[in-house]
């Protein structure tokens, strides 16, 4: 299908605009479609149930914290990014600032997408593999490269977009099934009393804000470590979880040329609307079945269960395999369909992250330092030749995650090393007009080094507090140096903000609304 949305027609080339940007044509339920289907992956499927069954459903404040931030990106950002028509986040930059802070921030990006995202999901998408199928781990990377690559590369972003709104149906209906099924084998053939066997047998796992020392879990090691570290406690609605949420949702290549794609701003909005849906459904599907799994383990339900969970090597029970086990007692059929939505979500994701590094490699270092003169026709050989490396790079570097217990957890870490800097960036630049290049390099450039100084120096500190403190000290210094340097004036590349820029339609209003109250409202019920 891929293949087919994406051949070109008679007497026309594909472009740039045609090969990173869809040609500008997608409507909203394709961007949230793909929205979700980028963003839902392995690390999802594998990773959250893994949290989920090691510390319970406070892991789901990254899915319903994601629907809320979704709408402040969609009024906020969307507009002015479409006003300026750009192709990347770093065109942003340039736009804003200068090329210093373009070139620097997109070099970070390409390191994060390929040696953090790409690798990750290759790895747990192997795991996966390997735990339902017994395929090795070897021959699963290079089997899902080689599957996203196939269809990516040579169609670009229209491949992935519109082979996504198919591949979010079977990850909701499969990721629904397999639930379902957990849950029936939790409550002795019924869903119903599976859930209510679950709050009364872990109430633990169903606490969202967690206080320190309320609960341990596995450090992989076959020892006990603080979930407090992980989410600690109010932070997750007022911290660091915002940082982390608005640099993923709000300043990442990989989501928000989703946006850009679409026909017009009320079409992206209406997508971020949609998307913000399928976030709240999202915990129903990735998180309950890692605490289902955790119960039947605890209780000893099904033996063979607790033994396919337990690393063949170590032999302690390894969080990520809690998903992995579930597939394997799906009936014939249902295993098909749950097997082929992780399938669907890992290689989504694979293909989103390829084509957005093969996006900025393109359009803001290729294009700037090799190529000023390159034809439509040879940036998009270029980006094409750019994913196939990012894809060959990852699936070497993919084995050596095998030490993780909970990689959803490693991969939130290590972006939030680059997080503050980046949220510091985008944030001053939109709204405050005094917001100097020279600022912005230092956020850039002292945003790895700070986390790793608090991560060192405080090694108690949870990773969302840590991030909280890197961007409070970033923001401090970037006003300081704007102040000193700019002597009070705005920048000469600020951007004017207007009331009628933030205006958005009823039909998003009412969506808006709905998504903030029934949010409230599983907070309320969760506490």
């Amino acid at each position: 299908m891929g293949l087919f949305v994406s051949r070109e027609k008679k007497g026309h080339v594909k472009n740039s605009q045609d090969y990173f940007l869809a040609s500008k044509a997608l409507p909203w339920w394709a961007v949230g479609a793909s929205l979700i289907a980028s963003n839902i992956s392995a690390e999802q499927f594998i990773g959250m149930s893994g949290s989920g069954f090691a510390l319970g459903l406070a892991i789901s404040t990254y899915e319903w914290m994601a629907a809320i931030t979704l709408l402040v990106v969609a009024i906020f950002f969307l507009p002015i990014y479409m006003k300026k028509g750009i192709y990347t986040m770093p065109g942003f930059l340039l736009d804003r600032y200068d090329t210093r802070v373009r070139t620097t921030m997109a070099i970070f990006w390409l390191l994060l997408y390929v040696f953090v995202n790409l690798t990750s999901v290759l790895y747990l998408g192997a795991l996966s593999l390997n735990t339902i199928l017994n395929v090795p781990m070897v021959y699963g990377i290079l089997g899902l490269a080689a599957f996203a690559m196939v269809y990516s590369i040579y169609g670009g972003l229209k491949a992935v977009a519109w082979t996504d709104v198919v591949q979010v149906f079977f990850l909701v209906a499969g990721g629904l099934a397999t639930t379902y099924i957990a849950l029936t084998m939790v409550g002795s053939g019924s869903a119903w009393d599976g859930i209510t066997l679950l709050r009364n047998e872990v109430p633990g796992h169903f606490s969202m804000i967690l206080s320190r020392g309320e609960m341990m879990i596995p450090d992989g090691q076959g020892g006990t470590r603080d979930a407090y570290q992980d989410l600690p406690g109010i932070s997750v609605l007022v911290g660091g979880m915002w940082i982390t949420n608005l640099s993923y949702w709000g300043f990442n290549q990989y989501i928000t040329q989703r946006a850009l794609a679409a026909k017009n701003l009320d079409e992206a909005q209406k997508g971020m609307i949609f998307a913000g849906f399928l976030k709240l459904l999202m915990p129903l599907i990735v998180v309950i079945p890692g605490i289902a799994a955790f119960v039947i383990v605890q209780n000893g339900i099904d033996v063979g269960f607790v033994e396919s969970m337990k690393d063949p090597v170590t032999g302690i029970i390894k969080s990520d395999r809690a998903y992995p086990t579930l597939l394997q007692l799906l009936p014939t059929g249902l295993k098909g369909l749950a097997f082929a939505a992780l399938t669907a979500a890992i290689v989504s994701s694979l293909a989103s992250m390829a084509n957005s590094t093969s996006t900025i490699f393109t359009m803001d270092i290729y294009k700037k330092y090799f190529g000023q003169n390159a034809s439509e026709t040879k940036q998009v050989k270029v980006g094409r030749i750019t994913a196939a490396v990012a894809f060959i790079v990852a699936a070497l570097v993919a084995p050596a995650l095998g030490q993780l217990d909970q990689a959803f957890q490693f991969i939130q870490e290590y972006t939030g090393f680059i997080s503050p800097g980046v949220f510091a960036i985008f944030f001053f630049g939109v709204f405050w007009k005094k917001t100097t290049s020279n600022a912005a390099l230092t956020a850039a450039a002292l945003s790895i080094p700070l986390s790793v100084v608090l991560k060192i120096g405080f090694p108690n500190l949870p990773f969302l507090d840590r991030m909280g403190v890197v961007f409070l000290v970033l923001a401090s210094l970037m006003i300081i140096i704007s102040l000193v340097e700019g002597k009070g004036k705005d920048h000469p590349n600020s951007i004017e903000i207007s009331k009628d820029l933030f205006q958005t339609s009823t039909a998003f209003k009412i969506g808006a609304f709905i998504i903030v109250g029934i949010t409230a409202a599983l907070y309320i019920v969760f506490w």
